[in-house]
């Protein structure tokens, strides 16, 4: 009875502790990109727009904005496969802008494999980091 109740416990430990991970890595990754975003913002000459890369769900508007498109073709993002494709898209136009092959934009696609996928994932971080803060 006494083991049972240890066991749960542990299980409820490790459970709560993925959890907190999981809050971590999801706010440290919300304050990348919106350093990100910020950052592009004001090498593309977009400065006036640059904070709004720290509103959560708007910053999703500073993506087809970056790429030269209207603001609200930010609704594609509510259109499933559809807002993949055009996340690389409009991807592919800022890597463009800031002198970097568009292919690169294409590691989304990997995110499907499992094991590569979460290379891919690092891939694009580290890509997203360069193309805002290198200069060329």
């Amino acid at each position: 009875m006494l083991t049972d109740f240890i066991k749960g416990g542990i299980i409820g430990a490790f459970i709560g502790a993925a959890l907190v991970t999981m809050i971590f890595v999801g706010i440290a990754l919300y304050i990348y990109f919106a350093l990100v975003f910020s950052a592009l913002a004001k090498k593309l000459k977009r400065s006036d727009i640059a904070w709004l890369a720290w509103v959560p769900l708007a910053n999703l508007a500073l993506i087809p904005i970056l790429a030269k498109k209207h603001w609200a073709w930010v609704f594609m993002f509510l259109v499933p496969v559809a807002n993949l494709v055009f996340f690389i898209i409009w991807s592919w136009h800022i890597y463009e802008f800031r002198k970097y092959p568009g292919w690169l934009s294409l590691m989304p696609v990997l995110f499907f494999i499992p094991v590569i996928g979460w290379l891919a994932f690092i891939g694009q971080l580290i890509m997203w980091g360069l193309v805002a803060w290198r200069d060329n």
